[in-house]
């Protein structure tokens, strides 16, 4: 894409964007919807106006990594360990339950053995953007709605990675030495996680802090500093067989206990929220809205599903660990959706001939039908940055 055609597509985004972000302030609906709109309207299956769909998400792809690094800012390690210990059962029987919620849907509608069980698996993980992008961070990130939220979805990226592994290895014909091989990289990268967590702790503590109290006047510095580590941890998790946002979490964990965090999560969020804009577009703009008429019942009905049973399980699975009945269900809510990792399902095992077309436009169907259900009932029922009620909206 021309530097021209760059230029002209941004223009296009955040124009359309805030046109759209002020009808849907006007009219009480959730912002994000109104990015996503706007990407099928601009994208190529609408009026063709912002073809290259996968460069935004590409850089889109950096406002995630930001926005975990942010909440990563907010989180003690020691919260932070508490919070995994209590919930990885949690992430695990509900990842199974959802994951059989998806096949017994695809298989009744007649998709194949290896096509049900991918549908399955897009179905298992909640949505890290919906999560945290509504979850206040000044008044849930230290309570237990924002560290169950968390500490689940983080346990639920740590298992998308194991499984886009492994659909990578069903998909390429390896010979069983390869194989072998690339379960022992996955096994090495996994426990490679505490060692990285400890390292940036020491590198924090034993260069980057002295550095900052050294040239603390210089906030461009610090501003600098500070988004070189995140994306530096997070390449490095990515070189390891891990997730970039993960280790843009880890980095952010990292800063959590110096005095710095604070002031660095205030000065990146603007550019989080520019990115993050690009992301809920592209999902719009990816989207073949014309081929929805062969699948669009499917897609109802898993959605609905979805929408409607993942807050009921994850309210009950919970419940013995929350303090109050009130809690379990509004993280059951929050977390109703399907994740973007499901995109990258559907695309990867697309790729690989594992699933049909049609499969892989159920499971995208069945992500941006979510997205927006599950933004509609968090943003009116429950506090967030965006809720359409002012006495909910919290930042």
């Amino acid at each position: 894409m021309h530097t021209e055609s760059v230029i002209f597509s941004f223009f296009l985004i955040f124009t359309g964007a805030a046109l759209l972000a002020t009808l849907s302030l006007y009219f009480r609906q959730p912002l994000l919807l109104a990015y996503i709109v706007l990407g099928a309207i601009l994208g190529p299956f609408g009026l063709e106006w912002v073809v290259d769909t996968e460069l935004l998400a590409d850089v889109a792809h950096v406002g995630i990594i930001f926005l975990l690094f942010l909440i990563g800012l907010d989180m003690q390690p020691s919260h932070l360990l508490q919070m995994l210990r209590k919930g990885y059962m949690v992430a695990f029987i509900s990842s199974v339950a959802f994951a059989l919620l998806g096949f017994v849907v695809g298989y009744g509608f007649g998709f194949s053995m290896i096509e049900s069980l991918i549908i399955g698996a897009s179905t298992m993980f909640s949505s890290t953007i919906i999560g945290i992008k509504l979850l206040p961070t000044t008044v849930l990130h230290h309570k237990q709605t924002g560290e169950l939220v968390v500490g689940l979805l983080l346990l639920q990226d740590l298992l998308a990675i194991i499984l886009l592994t492994l659909l990578t290895t069903l998909g390429q014909q390896f010979s069983q030495g390869l194989e072998l091989s690339l379960s022992a990289d996955l096994l090495i990268s996994l426990g490679a996680l505490p060692m990285v967590m400890l390292a940036a702790l020491g590198f924090v503590r034993w260069v980057l802090l002295p550095l900052i109290k050294r040239f603390d006047r210089f906030h461009e510095y610090i501003f600098l500093l500070a988004l070189g580590w995140c994306l530096g941890l997070a390449e490095l998790a990515h070189s390891i067989g891990l997730s970039a946002e993960i280790g843009a979490f880890i980095a952010g964990v990292s800063l959590a206990s110096s005095l710095i965090s604070q002031y660095i999560a205030i000065n990146l969020k603007p550019i989080r929220d520019f990115f993050l804009v690009l992301f809920f577009f592209s999902i719009g703009a990816s989207f073949n809205f014309p081929l929805m008429h062969s699948i669009w019942f499917q897609c109802l009905v898993l959605a609905t599903l979805v929408v409607t049973i993942k807050p009921v399980v994850f309210g009950w699975i919970i419940r013995p660990i929350c303090k109050s009945k009130a809690t379990s269900w509004e993280v059951g809510f929050r977390l109703g959706q399907t994740s973007e990792f499901s995109i990258l399902i559907a695309t990867l095992a697309a790729s690989s001939m594992l699933i049909s077309e049609s499969a892989s436009l159920l499971i995208q169907a069945t992500e941006i039908l979510t997205f927006v259900a599950s933004s509609y009932l968090v943003v009116w029922n429950f506090k967030s940055p965006i809720a359409v009620k002012d006495h909910l909206r919290h930042d």
